[in-house]
């Protein structure tokens, strides 16, 4: 690596420094915002290129007094570490400027539902969504409940950066215990599909009025006053793609209109997405496959009390942290994972 890529970067982080306490910059809420992510972004690039330039000052006066006659252990051992450690922070410093997913910065909707199992799919399918929705928590997102189902679960995760964790999520979680349902002590392998969805502004999507077909009826299963009672739920079919959403949780059919427009939106725009990166398997199908036992991204083995995240080869003893939200290390891994993809990628 050579300087100039350190030295644009200190340039850069400067900048943005700089324009962090420019009042024209404070007073334009927008702008603001956006040079805070930019400011944040660079942030860990910007420490690195300084432990960077650190390393690089260390080797140089090492060499320096060992080429005036200097034969100090000391010194080489301070050479040789010193090399060893500017080869890290190169390396460090090239995966923390590889190019983001443009949609990290995005909202995201998630979408589970019980696959291979049975009853006891749909009682995985709502274990998956209590494991999900405690970890956005701790993490500090908002949760926007948008269907909620035995077994079949909607819901939004919303702030800065929300798909950029949630999105290693989608695909299918398997799961090997013994069901509450079963006498004899056997354990069971069934699974729960999940889909993470970007969330798509209009700007993102538009969807002409005459390409959709909405339908209402009366919401079926538990409810409130008028959820069952009036024709409430709707049913929005894009007939171009032929996707369909249903929303009933809602007592208005203009809430649950609003709600099926937006998970009809993020399902078109990842659509799109896969169309143009069908290298990156983007799409919802891809993501969820059949939810067939074999197909798998983690495996959750309770009497082992062991999650294994397939994609990174990652294992994990601490299954009951994990169901509780604590999925920080999985998702650690799989982010750099798919940095050094990305920069494997663009070489």
């Amino acid at each position: 690596m050579s300087e100039p890529l350190v030295e644009q970067i200190e340039s850069r982080f400067a900048e943005l420094s700089g324009q962090m306490s420019d009042p024209a910059v404070i007073g334009d809420r927008q702008r603001l915002a956006e040079v805070g992510r930019a400011y944040h972004q660079l942030e860990p690039a910007a420490k690195l290129a300084g432990e960077w330039r650190h390393a690089v000052d260390d080797a140089a006066g090492a060499e320096e007094l060992l080429a005036d006659g200097g034969d100090d252990a000391e010194l080489r051992e301070l050479l040789e570490s010193s090399r060893e450690r500017i080869e890290e922070l190169e390396e460090a410093i090239r995966l923390a400027m590889v190019q983001r997913d443009p949609n990290d910065d995005k909202n995201v909707i998630v979408e589970i539902q019980g696959g291979a199992g049975g009853d006891e799919a749909g009682l995985w399918a709502d274990d998956v969504y209590r494991m999900l929705t405690r970890y956005a928590e701790r993490r500090g997102f908002a949760v926007e409940s948008l269907e909620d189902a035995e077994g079949k679960h909607t819901f939004a995760i919303k702030g800065d950066g929300a798909y950029s964790v949630f999105k290693f999520e989608g695909g299918t979680h398997r799961v090997q215990r013994v069901p509450q349902t079963e006498s004899q002590g056997r354990i069971h392998t069934s699974t729960a599909t999940v889909a993470a969805l970007p969330e798509a502004e209009e700007v993102d999507v538009q969807i002409d009025p005459n390409d959709l077909q909405v339908d209402v009826y009366r919401s079926s299963g538990p409810g409130g006053q008028s959820v069952n009672t009036t024709d409430s739920a709707v049913r929005v079919t894009h007939k171009p793609s032929g996707i369909v959403v249903s929303m009933q949780d809602e007592k208005s059919q203009l809430q649950n209109r609003e709600k099926a427009l937006r998970v009809l939106r993020a399902r078109l725009y990842e659509r799109a997405l896969a169309e143009q990166q069908a290298a990156l398997a983007a799409d919802r199908r891809s993501q969820v496959g059949t939810g067939e036992r074999a197909e798998k991204v983690r495996t959750y083995n309770y009497a082992q009390g062991r999650v294994t995240d397939h994609r990174v080869k990652l294992t994990l003893y601490n299954l009951e942290a994990v169901l509780a939200g604590e999925l920080d290390e999985l998702t650690a891994a799989l982010q750099a994972e798919e940095k050094r993809r990305r920069l494997a990628e663009a070489t």
